[in-house]
C-alpha cells in the first residue's frame, strides 16, 4: 500500500509557473458527501483557488466542485470554503512564514490517497514577469533537446 494508491483528481499546473515553490504540505480536507461523490467524477477546478489563514486554522478558498448529477435538494455549494486539516507544529510554522516573508498558499494538486481526499499545498513565493520568460526559455530548451537527442 504504497503511492501507487495515489490518484490523482485535478491538477494546478499554472501554480508552478506563476510561483516558485518553498515548501509542500500534503493536508486533508473536510468535505460534504456529494463533493466527495463529485470528486470521484472529477468535477473539480483547483485554478484559482487559495490557501488562507483564519484564526488559526487553514481555509481553502475558492476551490470549484460541480454540484453531484445524482444529488438531491442537499447537494453542496460549489465555491464554499473548506477547511484543511493539517498538524499545529504544521499551522504555526505556516503562519510564521506567511507573516514574515511576503509567501503565499496555493494548492498544487487534489488526490485521493488509501479513499481520502487529501490536498497538496504549496508555500510558494511569487515569480516577477522575467522570472516566467526564463522558465519558458528553459523548457524549449530542454524540448529542443531531447528532440536532437531522438
Amino acid at each position: 500500500m504504497a503511492e501507487s494508491e495515489e490518484k490523482n483528481i485535478t491538477v494546478n499546473r499554472k501554480a508552478r509557473y506563476e510561483y516558485s515553490i518553498v515548501q509542500t504540505y500534503e493536508a486533508g480536507i473536510v468535505l460534504q458527501g456529494t463533493e466527495v461523490k463529485a470528486l470521484r467524477q472529477g468535477k473539480a477546478n483547483i485554478v484559482d483557488s487559495y490557501a488562507m489563514l483564519r484564526a488559526g486554522e487553514v481555509w481553502l478558498i475558492a476551490l470549484h466542485i460541480s454540484p453531484y448529477e445524482q444529488g438531491n435538494i442537499n447537494n453542496h455549494e460549489p465555491t464554499r470554503d473548506r477547511k484543511l486539516l493539517l498538524k499545529k507544529s504544521e499551522i504555526r510554522k505556516l503562519i510564521g512564514k506567511t507573516k514574515e516573508k511576503g509567501l503565499t498558499l496555493v494548492p498544487l494538486r487534489l488526490y485521493f490517497k488509501k479513499g481520502k481526499v487529501k490536498v497538496e499545498i504549496a508555500l510558494a513565493k511569487g515569480k516577477k514577469v522575467y522570472d516566467k520568460r526564463e522558465a519558458i526559455t528553459k523548457r524549449d530548451q530542454q524540448r529542443d533537446q531531447e528532440r536532437n537527442f531522438k
